[in-house]
């Protein structure tokens, strides 16, 4: 009853995983069929270096995700840990938007070889996260040069006060 929480992590996991491949294979099929089998008259070298380059960042996300959402076994094979929960943010939602995207551009750059424009999100979102972590570590304008008015300064020593003070706890007495 203790390892409740892992086996649910894990199926969870699993079952996030399972519909990631199947999307990435629809996705790849679609593109497979209609571009080289249908479209093939128009089908050049570019849209070969795509395929590689759609596949990479498949392959590249869901390895990630796989390997972070891997359960923990004991030597006998009992459950220890089921992975890392998938549907929290932070790494785990930039590399499913990643997958996202490329389904996006994949599908769309059969109507259009502009679509590939799209895929410029993601280097550019990395480059703003980038720099809001710099400005904030290097450039940080600091509270320590600031000039504090009267008012600001009255009600930060208030609040200083009633944090030094403690919680009162009132009890009923009858």
């Amino acid at each position: 009853m203790a390892k409740q929480g892992a086996k649910k992590m894990k199926d969870e996991n699993k079952k996030r995983l399972d519909f990631l491949l199947r999307l990435i294979l629809a996705s790849n099929v679609i593109y497979i069929v209609v571009r080289m089998a249908i479209m093939h008259s128009s089908f050049t070298w570019k849209h070969w270096i795509g395929l590689m380059v759609t596949s990479t960042a498949y392959f590249l996300s869901y390895k990630q995700l796989a390997s972070m959402a891997k359960p923990v076994y004991s030597d006998n094979g009992e459950l220890l840990d089921g992975g890392f929960d998938l549907s929290t943010g932070g790494v785990c939602e930039y590399l499913y938007d990643v997958i996202y995207i490329t389904i996006f551009v994949q599908l769309m750059s059969i109507i259009s070889g502009k679509f590939w424009w799209t895929y410029l999100v993601i280097p550019a979102f990395a480059g703003y996260k980038v720099f809001g972590l710099l400005r904030g570590t290097f450039f940080s304008g600091g509270s320590e040069g600031e000039v504090e008015d009267e008012k600001t300064r009255k009600k930060r020593e208030k609040m200083e006060k009633k944090a030094s003070r403690g919680k009162m706890i009132k009890t009923r007495t009858r």
